[in-house]
């Protein structure tokens, strides 16, 4: 049975192209995937991610056992601070990267929507210290606000200055008289925010910043866009960057894990994965003639077989092919020439860090 977030409706009335995805009915456009990446990119878009997973964790030992999901530091954590991570398998394989809020009370992690039974499972599986883990993910609403013009609209409907929420902070509060969690994070490379709302307040919510967003021409987006917006700033997605038989470290998120902390779930493989040293990494590269990588094309290079794709797309912003995927060490490195095989064969470059540089996160 497919479930259907709180904001199915406005999705049907704005003639969104619904599909199954993670369980749930959600739109993959409205207008077409690129005049909704360059809304984002130049104006304000409006994402529904309510299918995200989120999972609460509550007790005096919440940071204790956070900290042993977790490969990051999740103690350094301020109040309302939020942070990136990964949870690993004992071999040091991601069971999913995700979000780690600090709250009043409670830590709120936030997983991939596919991937939310399985992570709360796991929790729950592994569970010690004094902690008590709900999976709230039904109770829950989500908009994503993105692109240069968020704050603008976002401001209309408070009356404190936006500005005191930083990149990856976050805020309990209210929009209007309707109480939501604020966070400044997002998956496209602009500024923006996300509102976690109770599912009883949704319609309000969706028409409230509509409505501020008016004057912007702000519109609804949908996973083709997302997933295009997070290529191009060389954001992983889990079940094809990263996933069981993917470690943190081969994937370029070694700043996520931190080695020096006390015992973690995965921490003695990474140990030893690093010891013995990573035979292959993580890399984006860039079409250097007509072509798209696509997942599971073959990566060669100086006549052999030295990697393969896991994601690939046509960036709009660039306009040629761009691709991320797994590579033979050393043809990692920042412009190694690679020839990206499908069914047909063009030269590629590897790039060193986002596809897209001029987004307006901060």
């Amino acid at each position: 049975m497919l479930k259907k977030t709180p904001f199915y409706e406005f999705h049907l009335k704005n003639k969104g192209k619904i599909v199954e995805f993670a369980g749930f009915y959600m739109p993959v456009q409205f207008q077409g995937i690129m005049p909704e990446h360059q809304t984002v990119r130049t104006s304000v878009g409006v994402f529904d991610v309510s299918h995200m997973g989120e999972i609460e964790i509550r007790g005096s030992d919440r940071w204790k056992f956070v900290n042993y999901l977790t490969t990051n530091d999740a103690s350094k954590l301020e109040l309302n601070q939020v942070q990136y991570s990964t949870m690993l398998y004992e071999d040091g394989g991601i069971v999913d990267d995700l979000l780690v809020y600090n709250l009043n009370e409670r830590i709120l992690l936030v997983v991939n929507a596919a991937n939310t039974e399985k992570d709360y499972q796991w929790i729950v599986k592994n569970r010690k210290f004094d902690v008590e883990i709900m999976n709230v993910s039904d109770t829950i609403g989500q908009l994503a606000v993105q692109g240069p013009q968020a704050q603008a609209v976002m401001q209309k409907l408070f009356d404190w200055d936006l500005e005191e929420v930083q990149f990856y902070w976050a805020v309990e509060t209210k929009m209007k008289d309707v109480p939501v969690l604020l966070s400044r994070t997002g998956y496209t490379g602009e500024d923006g925010f996300e509102i976690y709302v109770d599912r009883a307040h949704a319609d309000d919510t969706w028409n409230m910043i509509f409505d501020a967003g008016s004057e912007f021409d702000i519109q609804p987006i949908g996973l083709g866009a997302r997933d295009t917006l997070r290529f191009e700033v060389r954001y992983r997605l889990y079940g094809q960057d990263i996933d069981k038989t993917t470690n943190p470290l081969e994937a370029g998120l070694g700043w996520a894990v931190k080695l020096d902390k006390d015992e973690f779930i995965g921490k003695q493989s990474l140990m030893e994965i690093k010891e013995k040293g990573i035979t292959r990494r993580f890399a984006g590269f860039v079409a250097l003639e007509k072509g798209i990588p696509r997942p599971h094309y073959e990566i060669h290079a100086d006549g052999k077989n030295v990697g393969s794709v896991t994601s690939g797309t046509f960036s709009p912003s660039l306009k040629k092919g761009i691709g991320m995927g797994y590579v033979a060490v050393p043809y990692n490195k920042v412009g190694t020439r690679l020839t990206v095989k499908g069914n047909s064969s063009f030269d590629a470059e590897v790039i060193k860090g986002p596809f897209y540089k001029k987004g307006s996160r901060r």
